[in-house]
């Protein structure tokens, strides 16, 4: 499942994720499952037909990331949340563990979200918001965090602990989710 919370120039998007094995730390091997939650550009397209018809809109590149995942044989734990602070291009930077996230990555997330300025200077785009987006998306913050509360619950409720229920790898033989 995909939230989405657009704002004039930055979205918030946010998925439930499962990682057959992704091996990114040598001392956490094992499948991981959680929430990914990014900060991005959004983008209006031109409109491709009369006044009437539909935006078309594009989430772009990605400006931040904060990862709330476990073991999948830890339900509970989220024992691997961390946050990725800057990307390149594309690409995020190395996994960034901090001891306010492992304590309570969801109230951490919300903290960060809700001072998307300090956020965004210290990813490196400062310039990246819209001249309501900082007020816009922290009134949004209680919704933003209610929908990574229940993504959480689901991604539990899933029992990806019991290998027999395990989704079938993506497309890139590795990873499940949106972002």
């Amino acid at each position: 499942m995909l939230y989405a919370f657009g704002f004039e120039r930055v979205a918030v998007v946010a998925c439930d994720l499962y990682f057959e094995d992704p091996d990114p730390e040598p001392d956490q091997p094992g499948p991981e499952q959680g929430v990914r939650l990014e900060l991005r550009s959004l983008e209006r397209g031109a409109l491709r037909g009369s006044i009437y018809s539909a935006q078309p809109i594009a989430v772009e590149r990605p400006l931040w990331r904060a990862d709330l995942l476990e073991s999948v044989d830890r339900p509970g734990s989220l024992d691997r949340a961390h946050h990725h602070p800057r990307f390149a291009g594309w690409e995020p930077g190395r996994r960034h563990f901090d001891d306010d996230l492992t304590a309570d990555p969801v109230a951490w997330v919300g903290r960060r979200l809700g001072d998307v300025g300090a956020l965004l200077a210290e990813a490196g785009v400062p310039d990246a918001l819209g001249p309501d987006d900082a007020a816009d998306l922290a009134a949004a913050v209680p919704e933003i965090v209610a929908a990574v509360e229940r993504l959480l619950g689901r991604v539990r409720a899933a029992g990806y602990g019991d290998p027999g229920r395990r989704p079938p790898a993506g497309p890139d033989g590795a990873r499940v989710g949106w972002l």
